[in-house]
């Protein structure tokens, strides 16, 4: 078998690797794609049984799915707890690459659980949705203001067919009038792209038991009940369920200096955002300062 070390890079990656029939340790630096891609396959081309260790990171899922094709095993681990392992005060990507080798070679390598494909091609939908009702707000946002500038206050009913219709006959400058024409058009392509969204979200929804579960519970609608069964994966990955609270970033958070709890976001940075418009105000509304909770992040792959 080949095990392999891999400092990755989004341009490059530094490898360290070791035959464990010949113990012959060799080192190569790999320009991505083209010879990387090349450097694994010719490693398929011959039966190699390969294994690669990495640190959790971005931009790397074409690496994932070429070793995937390949079937060569991959394992990810806690870029935090392989840095804590370090000696050496030296850093480069030499040593990175020799240290994860070194790690999986005493089996004393972090290996984090990583989430399917199918679980990550449904985060893409749930941000994608996200995304765009973000967007949405913004024009809403815009165009609200264009109303206020010009006498006009009337909150949701601005989108009604007679908060349009008085929207549309205010006379403005020409830029103006530009910018909410342009505006009003965009948003009624947001409506139908996101209504659609929806739609599928729902469908995922009922393919998925855990999440129905989840529905009976008062206040949590499709977009958080898929959203917290995609993030959480697994559940008896975790013990007990401070470690789930811990995972999701809503551990209290007190700072030794002042005894005000602060307030961070809900999930962290990478994808619970979508974890529902209601579920979050609601949050936020239970965390606000002076109350009994607040969040911390902890970073988690997606």
């Amino acid at each position: 078998m080949i095990i392999i070390g891999c400092d990755y890079h989004p341009s490059f990656e530094q490898i360290a690797f070791v035959d464990t029939e010949t113990r012959e340790l060799q080192e190569r630096r790999l320009q991505h794609r083209e010879e990387a891609e090349k450097f694994y396959r010719d490693l398929a081309a011959q039966g190699m049984k390969v294994r690669v260790g990495m640190e959790a990171s971005g931009h790397a899922r074409w690496f994932e799915r070429l070793l995937s094709e390949l079937q060569f095993e991959l394992w990810i681990g806690d870029a935090a707890e392989i840095s804590a392992k370090r000696v050496r005060k030296q850093k480069t990507d030499r040593q990175d690459a020799q240290l994860i080798l070194k790690l999986m070679l005493k089996d004393d390598f972090p290996q984090i659980w990583v989430p399917s494909w199918e679980n990550r091609d449904l985060r893409q939908l749930l941000w994608h949705r996200h995304r765009m009702v973000q967007a949405r707000t913004r024009m809403m946002n815009q165009l609200q203001a264009v109303a206020l500038n010009e006498g006009l206050r009337c909150k949701k009913k601005l989108w009604r067919e007679a908060g349009r219709a008085q929207l549309e006959a205010f006379k403005l400058a020409p830029w103006a009038s530009q910018r909410r024409t342009d505006l009003l058009e965009l948003l009624d392509r947001l409506n139908p792209t996101i209504a659609k969204l929806t739609q599928a979200i729902d469908w995922e929804v009922e393919k998925c038991p855990a999440a129905r579960r989840l529905q009976t519970h008062p206040g949590v609608g499709p977009l958080t009940a898929l959203a917290f069964v995609l993030i959480i994966g697994k559940a008896d990955r975790f013990q007990c369920g401070k470690q789930i609270a811990s995972y999701l970033g809503l551990v209290p958070l007190e700072s030794r200096e002042t005894p005000a709890l602060s307030e961070t976001r809900f999930f962290n940075n990478h994808g619970p955002d979508f974890a529902g418009d209601n579920a979050f105000v609601s949050l936020r509304h239970s965390l606000s300062p002076g109350s009994d909770a607040a969040n911390s992040s902890r970073s988690t792959t997606i």
